[in-house]
């Protein structure tokens, strides 16, 4: 596994981004994990993981990338970290936009925020985790829209690897929905690999019993 997807679970660990226990997602679905992006607080946490997503970009993503596009809420200050990191640390000056939940009737109007994107470029959308797409399908038509834009792509955090609308993840239904790339930091996979009795800071994250309910979960939810 890469350095940086390592790194990249420790510091989701460490942040308290990434639990374990019994939670509910917002499907209603019961699991043993738990991803919540809206735990990163402090300026130097927001410049670390802006640099695991530009790292993940370089290494995995599309070679032709014009813009970033983050979906409110969420996706806001992470495409912008995102941007920030990958014209410092990897020399590609990318465009960047987010956008409004409402249309702005005044000043300059509109729903996007940045770039204003135009025909042909290439988006790469940049989320935190999807379970079942639902934001993507409602951003995806506002960039439409606004250009006649190219899906370059879509970029979350962790993929949960469970199934989304159908029998496929979330992502490969995206995918194929969109004929664009999908794909993530890290994986539930190689989070469970990784974390399975591995100590973080003295403390042992995924214990035997976690590791079970993990396993269970992926036999009843699972996908690829």
């Amino acid at each position: 596994m890469e350095s940086y997807k390592q790194q990249f679970i420790e510091f989701m660990v460490r942040c308290d981004v990434l639990t374990f226990g019994d939670f509910v997602t917002k499907s209603g679905r019961r699991t043993p994990f738990f991803v919540n992006t809206g735990r990163y607080s402090k300026g130097s946490q927001l410049q670390r993981l802006g640099q695991f997503y530009a790292a993940a970009i370089v290494d995995q993503g599309p070679a032709d990338i014009d813009v970033l596009f983050g979906p409110a809420y969420k996706g806001i200050p992470l495409v912008v970290t995102t941007a920030m990191a990958l014209a410092t640390d990897h020399q590609r000056d990318v465009s960047f936009c987010f956008n409004r939940k409402e249309a702005k009737d005044h000043g300059e109007g509109g729903v996007l925020v940045g770039h204003t994107p135009t025909a042909g470029e290439r988006v790469l959308i940049v989320e935190d985790v999807t379970t079942a797409g639902t934001s993507v399908r409602e951003t995806v038509p506002v960039l439409k829209a606004a250009a006649d834009v190219t899906m370059a792509g879509l970029i979350v955090s962790v993929d949960r690897q469970e199934r989304g609308l159908g029998e496929h993840s979330a992502l490969t239904e995206l995918a194929s929905e969109y004929a664009m790339q999908t794909f993530a930091i890290v994986t539930l996979e190689e989070v469970i690999e990784y974390l399975r009795g591995r100590t973080v800071d003295d403390r042992v994250v995924l214990t035997d019993a976690i590791h079970g309910a993990m396993l269970d979960y992926r036999a009843e939810y699972g996908a690829v």
